[in-house]
């Protein structure tokens, strides 16, 4: 049977969007590159990656933004016979201020070259393009209020100014009024804004309560586009925050799509808990949830009874099973799977030769502007990776190797380098430090010349390195590897990778070459 989360690993904040019948879901990548991984199916069990159209310097540049910056909550939509992708670049995180500035894509076909973006506006985050039925579009996103202390609509959190919506139109911007249309319920955080009209009625979908345990969809209409909104009758549509026993949580932040066979679906974010050292941790970050909704009394309610979607989906198409995977880079183009950090110039960091993929040492593991760390999701709580690396640094500023990364504060690496004349793995770590980024060492290992195998097991909160098949080093910490670790869940909102890693301390580029890439999580 199908079952939550339909999006494994690191998928958040998910768009939904049907096109006759195909289902796509957009969501968010924040520092990784390119950006909004976009999902695509016919039977809403199965799903395939099919394009990450923030894919140019034009569309996207984040050099230089933080951890958990970058794209947030994106919107996708279908209509004048193209899509539509709304889209936020925040560029600070910390502090009073965001910086989120707000662009619009358009394409003819999903997978195409998409547009230069139109510039929409900065006044805050998750916004929503919304067509109307006389062809009018509407933007609509929260507000954010740097001063807080009492002086926005919500008084459960006054930094979350409530949704505000105005006309847009490609050849003029934003014009006429804005209109404040909800100030969110007592929950507070009240975020991601997507309208939607249905039988005389908009209808306004929002996410509150933090992206953490906390999280719900709520629902507000109204007979008028610019309100006054009424709230659903139970506030929120779908939420786990009193159900802590079930395997699901933080759910929230989700879109309505009536199906073409007129059954009524609703996305959400959620996460799969497990326990760790320091309290239960979501191993694969936020991921994408899906759940059957009906009609009543003109409100949504979740088909199943209650606010707590399911496990199981109610859809009889059989899961394709999982695979392990393996990458020779025997290709001219990056597999699917892989992103990397910020950068608009790959070409700076990787190439693919035919024969391997080559990495050119930049920037440190810390850095936020040129990195050469390339990797992919971790879907499940438990995995084995590995990759063969044909790497000769000459000295102890350069080094290249394997790495289980959530960001520049959370990872571990084993680093292939010199000390002393001899080439050695070395183990580092830096475990959840924000403050001051120091770093751990956990030894360094003795690494024969010529081809090697780094490898990883990860098992829930437990994770060893390897070489040549051989565990070296002591057991980590994985739990750190997830947005609990560090600042904790409400501060990180990406997900765990596990992938490959150069860096050149001095600046001069040193290459090294990755021949094979393995991952298997079905343990």
């Amino acid at each position: 049977m199908a079952q939550n989360p339909i999006l494994r690993g690191f998928n958040p904040d998910p768009s939904f969007c049907r096109v006759g019948e195909d289902y796509y879901i957009a969501t968010s990548t924040f520092e990784w590159y390119p950006g909004v991984q976009i999902h695509h199916s016919r039977d809403l069990v199965n799903w395939r990656l099919v394009a990450r159209p923030l894919n140019r310097a034009a569309l996207l540049d984040m050099r230089g933004n933080p951890d958990s910056g970058g794209i947030w909550a994106p919107c996708l939509s279908w209509a004048d016979g193209r899509f539509w992708l709304v889209y936020t670049d925040v560029k600070r995180l910390d502090g009073n201020f965001k910086d989120a500035h707000n662009y619009i894509t358009t394409c003819e076909t999903i997978d195409g070259v998409w547009s230069d973006p139109w510039y929409v506006n900065s006044s805050g985050f998750d916004p929503s393009l919304f067509h109307d039925r006389d062809g009018r579009k509407w933007f609509v996103n929260m507000r954010w209020n740097h001063r807080w202390q009492g002086s926005g609509m919500n008084p459960a959190n006054d930094r979350f100014d409530g949704v505000e919506l105005q006309e847009w139109h490609p050849d003029r911007g934003l014009f006429g009024p804005k209109h404040d249309i909800y100030p969110g319920t007592d929950l507070g955080l009240t975020e991601a804004p997507h309208l939607f009209w249905r039988e005389g009625w908009y209808y306004l979908t929002t996410a509150e309560g933090g992206t953490g345990y906390d999280h719900a969809v709520t629902l507000a209409r109204s007979r008028v586009i610019e309100g006054p909104y009424e709230t659903h009758p139970e506030k929120h549509v779908i939420t786990a925050r009193f159900a802590p026993d079930h395997p699901v949580q933080r759910m929230g932040h989700g879109q309505y799509v009536e199906g073409h066979d007129g059954r009524h679906w609703h996305s959400f974010l959620c996460g799969r808990p497990m326990p760790g050292p320091n309290g239960p941790f979501c191993a694969t970050g936020r991921e994408t949830g899906l759940a059957e909704v009906e009609w009543r009394d003109g409100w949504l309610w979740l088909k199943a009874g209650g606010q707590v979607a399911p496990t199981n989906l109610p859809l009889e198409a059989p899961r394709q099973p999982r695979e392990a995977q393996v990458y020779d880079f025997k290709g001219h183009a990056l597999p699917l799977d892989f992103q990397w950090l910020r950068s608009p110039q790959p070409e700076r960091l990787f190439t693919l030769t035919g024969e391997c993929l080559r990495l050119t040492g930049r920037e440190s593991l810390g850095s936020w502007y040129e990195q050469c760390l390339i990797a992919r999701r971790q879907e499940e709580s438990s995995y084995t990776a590995g990759a063969v690396f044909r790497a000769d640094p000459p000295s102890w500023q350069q080094a290249a190797g394997l790495t289980t990364y959530y960001n520049r504060h959370k990872f571990h690496a084993a680093l292939i380098t010199r000390e002393a004349g001899a080439r050695v793995v070395s183990l580092v770590s830096c475990l959840g430090d924000w403050q001051t980024e120091r770093l751990s060492f956990h030894g360094r290992f003795p690494c024969p010349e010529g081809e090697v195998m780094l490898g990883v097991r990860v098992a829930g909160a437990a994770q060893r390195f390897m070489l040549n098949g051989q565990d070296i080093g002591p057991e980590l910490d994985a739990s750190i590897i997830s947005d609990e670790g560090g600042k904790g869940e409400h501060a990180s909102f990406t997900g765990a990778f596990v992938g490959v890693v150069a860096h050149d301390l001095t600046g001069q580029g040193w290459q090294a070459d990755v021949l094979r890439f393995e991952y298997d999580d079905r343990i």
